[in-house]
């Protein structure tokens, strides 16, 4: 078979140039606002924190401008003060979700056995933030002056609390392992986002009176943990309820400070003994060493406990 003049043999088909007007390459502005998962991490944060001023402060309005609303450091005032927290982080979470196309349970709300890993977080919770206070106890830094609460008061401050610490766990843990965990750890990873958050966590109590160095790095070391949980179930009940029972277990069951506070209806009442890094002074129980005992019961009692969604048991 012979070549013509026009043909080679082994070339190429010619290009087609396609024709009509050619989309245009993103500009560098969309591109600085906008990756391939839509917002960019970091904006989409800024985001996030400015709506929680902003629903935080017309919140807060609204509340000063109602008589009657329980203030102060009471078992009320501080469900109140708590229930607003979630109130203003669920709002501000729904909105990014909603630029996002997503539902607010994707950022760690949505799971089928959310009881139940509440209920056995609560439990787990509980044991071992007992499981400090009687080993400070049995080594002589911790004493017990008797019973404050007595009939129907001790059933009713002991709800009051438990919802009130209820709330202060949904607001802690949706608030730092929820949005922000999950928006920050697409743009650098889980746990890189993590270990800021949780360093974040622990700066977050400097402003507590009674709090102490030894206190911050124990708040830091438990958001690590309460991460772990997160990580290893993929949603936030786990920790919302082993949160929520251990600041209950403090604040209203042993009496002693949680994180440099004490809040009133407590049962009991108890005083430190010694050097406050051992019996953890005005700032409780997780300022002394002896909760990095807890701290390390908690992850294997998280690894034998639960398991990574999608893992065969």
């Amino acid at each position: 078979m012979s070549i013509g003049p026009t043909e080679q043999q082994g070339s190429a088909p010619p290009e087609l140039v396609p024709s009509g007007p050619q989309p245009d390459a993103p500009s560098t502005l969309h591109w600085i606002f906008v990756g391939p998962n839509g917002i960019r991490a970091g904006w989409s944060i800024l985001i996030f924190v400015a709506l929680l001023f902003a629903i935080g402060a017309a919140v807060l309005f609204v509340l000063r401008h109602i008589p009657g609303v329980p203030r102060g450091e009471t078992s009320a005032g501080l469900a109140l003060s708590e229930t607003s927290i979630v109130f203003t982080v669920l709002v501000a979470t729904a909105i990014m979700a909603r630029i996002e196309g997503r539902s607010v349970l994707n950022y760690g709300l949505r799971d089928r056995q959310w009881l139940r890993r509440f209920v056995v977080g609560a439990l787990w919770g509980l044991v071992l933030i007992s499981g400090l206070v009687g080993l400070l106890v049995a080594t002589g830094h911790l004493a017990f002056d008797g019973q404050l609460l007595h009939g129907s008061t001790l059933v009713l401050d002991a709800l009051a609390l438990g919802f009130a610490f209820l709330m202060v766990g949904m607001a802690e843990e949706v608030l730092v392992r929820g949005y922000l965990q999950s928006t920050l750890a697409r743009g650098i990873g889980f746990w890189p986002a993590a270990v800021l958050l949780s360093v974040g966590f622990g700066l977050l109590h400097l402003g507590n009176p009674g709090e102490r160095a030894i206190g911050l790095v124990s708040a830091g070391t438990a958001g690590l943990v309460f991460c772990f949980a997160l990580y290893r179930t993929g949603s936030l009940w786990w920790p919302i309820g082993a949160h929520a029972a251990w600041d209950w277990g403090q604040s209203y069951l042993y009496g002693v400070p949680d994180s440099g506070l004490m809040v009133p209806g407590h049962l009991m009442a108890t005083h430190p003994i010694g050097a406050s890094w051992l019996s953890g002074g005005t700032v409780g129980p997780e300022g002394s060493i002896f909760v990095l005992a807890a701290f390390g019961a908690i992850v294997p009692i998280i690894m034998l406990t639960t398991r990574r969604p999608g893992v065969p048991t």
